[in-house]
C-alpha cells in the first residue's frame, strides 16, 4: 500500500475525477486545510481518509497527511485534477525499488496547463538547484514520492509555499539520490481555483516563501 496525500482546499469539484484514478494499491488523505465547501463530503463518499488541518498552508496540510500517513512510501499530489494519477507508479516504483530516494513527477504541460509566469518562475528555482546543489531536475514537481519516515526526518518548518522547495534543498544537503520523470500535466478541474500560481499575485507570493527558504 502507498499513501497519497492530496491537500485540499474547496476542490469538491475536483475530487471525483482525483479520487476516481487511483491505481490499485495506493490509499487517499485528503488533508482539509479548512474548504467551505463539500470537500469533506466528497472525500468521505469516495473512502478517502480525511484529516483536518486547521492551520492554513500548503506545507501545514502535506506535514499534517505526512504524519497521519502509515504506509512506507507516500506520494503528494495536487488535488485539482491537473495530474493524472495512472502516472503515480512511474514516480513511486523508483522509491520502492530503492533507484531514488526522492521522484519527483515533471511536468509536460498541455494547452493552458500551466501560466507562462508560474512557468518562469519554476523554470529559475530549477536552474538554482541544479547549480547550488547539482540536483539535476528542471521542475519542483507537485508529483512527489519518498519514504514517509525519512520525510518526516528531514524536519521541514515551512508550512506556507516554500514547502515544496525547502523539500528538495534539504534532500539534496542530506544526500539524497533526487531524480524526476515526466508526468502529464493539464488544466485544473473546471470550478477549482489554483490557491499557489493560478494568478501573477499568486506566483509571486509562492516565490516570496521560496525566496525565504533559499535565504534560510
Amino acid at each position: 500500500m502507498v499513501d497519497i496525500i492530496l491537500p485540499c482546499l474547496n476542490e469538491s469539484a475536483a475530487l471525483p475525477l482525483v479520487l476516481t484514478g487511483l491505481p490499485t494499491g495506493y490509499r487517499a488523505i485528503v488533508a482539509d486545510n479548512g474548504s467551505t465547501d463539500d470537500s469533506v463530503a466528497v472525500a468521505r463518499a469516495f473512502d478517502a481518509e480525511v484529516v483536518h488541518v486547521p492551520q492554513r498552508g500548503f506545507g501545514a496540510a502535506v506535514h499534517a497527511g505526512l504524519e497521519a500517513a502509515t504506509a512506507d512510501v507516500v506520494c503528494i499530489v495536487d488535488a485539482d485534477g491537473s495530474f493524472d494519477l495512472r502516472d503515480l507508479p512511474r514516480v513511486v516504483e523508483p522509491v520502492v525499488a530503492g533507484q531514488a530516494d526522492l521522484m519527483l513527477g515533471r511536468r509536460t504541460p498541455g494547452p493552458g496547463a500551466w501560466p507562462w509566469h508560474a512557468q518562469q518562475a519554476n523554470r529559475l528555482l530549477a536552474w538554482w538547484l541544479r547549480g547550488e546543489l547539482d540536483v539535476d531536475i528542471h521542475d519542483l514537481g507537485p508529483m512527489r514520492a519518498a519514504r514517509r519516515t525519512e520525510l518526516l526526518g528531514l524536519g521541514l518548518r515551512d508550512r506556507r509555499f516554500g514547502y515544496p522547495l525547502e523539500m528538495i534543498v534539504a534532500a539534496a544537503r542530506a544526500g539524497w539520490r533526487i531524480a524526476e520523470v515526466p508526468v502529464a500535466y493539464a488544466p485544473r478541474a473546471e470550478g477549482t481555483k489554483s490557491k499557489v500560481t493560478g494568478t501573477v499575485l499568486g506566483t509571486a507570493r509562492t516565490v516570496r516563501d521560496m525566496t525565504k527558504v533559499l535565504a534560510g
